[in-house]
């Protein structure tokens, strides 16, 4: 049953197609982020193996939060498995990335990716859907990137 909330049924469809494709696109980076935990090596093995890790549970966080948020507004969490990850994400396919700092900057390329989608989808969800809801929802969405994003680049 949808809510009953001011949001058009039509935009409240919308908003769970774009918080869906948001859902694989944390599910590709965070799986990517396990990779590089895994696989780091290196003079900064220590530092970094810990920081993804860091990284990789703020990015379950978000996983969970971005599907709940499409629940509340009615619809289904669609990443549910690797195949509608891989056909929903808009990150590129991620590389088997040897060397700490070639995982370092394609994470970072990720995360800033998923920033500009969110930008971008931000304004269509609170000028066009009228989901001040969703808008603000994104906009912690964006932020979390920004500083995921920021603390890589200290890194490079």
């Amino acid at each position: 049953m949808r809510p009953n909330i001011g949001i058009a049924e039509e935009h409240l469809t919308q908003t769970c197609n774009i918080l869906n494709a948001l859902l694989a696109d944390e599910f590709a980076l965070y799986a990517r982020t396990r990779y590089c935990h895994w696989n780091v090596t290196g003079p900064a093995f220590s530092v970094l193996h810990k920081f993804f890790e860091e990284q990789y549970e703020q990015l379950a966080t978000m996983i969970d939060e971005v599907a709940e948020r499409v629940r509340m507004l009615g619809g289904t969490a669609a990443a549910g498995n690797m195949g509608s990850i891989g056909a929903s994400a808009r990150l590129p396919e991620a590389k088997e990335e040897q060397g700490a700092m070639k995982m370092v900057l394609g994470l970072l390329n990720d995360h800033e990716t998923i920033i500009r989608e969110v930008r971008e989808n931000l304004d269509t969800v609170n000028e066009a859907f009228k989901d001040a809801g969703t808008a603000d929802f994104l906009t912690g969405v964006m932020e979390a990137h920004e500083k995921m994003a920021w603390m890589l680049r200290a890194h490079l």
